[in-house]
């Protein structure tokens, strides 16, 4: 089975408002409401390719209510634990101002809570796979991954690790199956500016030494790059297309890379899968559809 963890879920209200004004009252022109999350994200992708997961983490309140049925109604199964107080947080996203994203705080998790995940997440065994993807709220302790890792260490599950410096170089000794810096975090967990393909190259292969099994690193227009745990490396440029909405890609090209792996067990394919997802979602209004990344693979395999 496949589980994502999203400890501080959202329900997201994205719209347009042309010419907006600051101090003046502003219509939208366009709206539309999804649940939202790094570890949702990558749910709703690989249901898009038509994969099944379980939703893990907390939500709480009408607005949580409202994430885990829009979830359901795509298929995604609720693995969610229920906060009594308080509500799932909205991010407002104003599409008419690039990167304008207000994001609310979302519950307080309490220790109790918390132990409730560890014990469904001590479920998991051979076979499995889990995404851990994202920050960590404020209550919550900030060495939340490396507990789930070491408790899950030695089980035969499959870990993908989406997040930044501290949080993703504690896991590391854990050997997660794959980890997804940028070539900005990679530049930044080594104090180096890293511009090319060919440059994430050797920093990637030191994650490696200190414990991932598969650096999965993008670079936006630059392509992306991927040092396997076979040593082989694999990169390509960006795919063409025209950039429409970057949230989400990186979160797409895990789960097409984790979908591409399990289909045929082949780090190109997977690669080039993980490639086309990410590019598919940053070409589409919407995290993209099995159609649409299928078309951006199809260019990958012909270059």
């Amino acid at each position: 089975m496949i589980y994502t963890v999203t400890f501080n879920p959202s329900l997201d209200y994205i719209v347009s408002v042309d010419d907006f004004k600051i101090g003046l009252t502003n219509r939208t022109s366009s709206e539309l409401l999804l649940p939202g999350g790094k570890g949702i994200n990558v749910s709703t992708v690989l249901m898009n390719l038509g994969i099944e997961s379980t939703a893990l983490g907390f939500i709480a309140g009408f607005t949580g209510e409202e994430v885990v049925r829009r979830l359901e109604k795509m298929g995604v199964k609720n693995g969610f634990i229920w906060i009594d107080e308080g509500f799932t947080r909205i991010n407002l996203k104003l599409k008419s101002i690039d990167g304008m994203e207000i994001n609310g705080m979302g519950p307080e998790i309490s220790e109790e809570k918390v132990q409730m995940l560890m014990d469904k997440l001590d479920t998991l065994g051979e076979g499995d796979v889990l995404f851990l993807s994202g920050s960590i709220p404020a209550s919550m302790p900030d060495d939340a991954y490396q507990k789930i890792m070491e408790r899950l260490d030695g089980r035969g599950v499959r870990i993908a690790v989406d997040a930044t410096k501290d949080l993703l170089l504690n896991v590391l000794p854990y050997h997660p199956f794959l980890i997804k810096p940028n070539n900005h975090e990679l530049g930044e967990i080594f104090g180096v500016e890293l511009k090319t393909r060919e440059s994430v190259v050797p920093y990637a292969k030191k994650l490696q030494e200190k414990g991932a099994v598969n650096v999965l690193v993008s670079m936006a227009g630059e392509g992306a790059v991927l040092v396997a745990e076979d040593g082989s490396v694999y990169d390509t440029p960006a795919p063409k297309g025209k950039l429409i909405n970057g949230v989400g890609a990186g979160d797409s090209m895990v789960a097409g890379f984790m979908a591409g792996y399990m289909e045929k067990q082949d780090y190109k394919h997977a690669f080039h899968m993980g490639v086309a997802s990410g590019s598919a979602s940053a070409f589409s209004e919407n995290l993209a559809t099995k159609p649409e990344i299928e078309a951006v693979y199809r260019q990958l395999q012909e270059n």
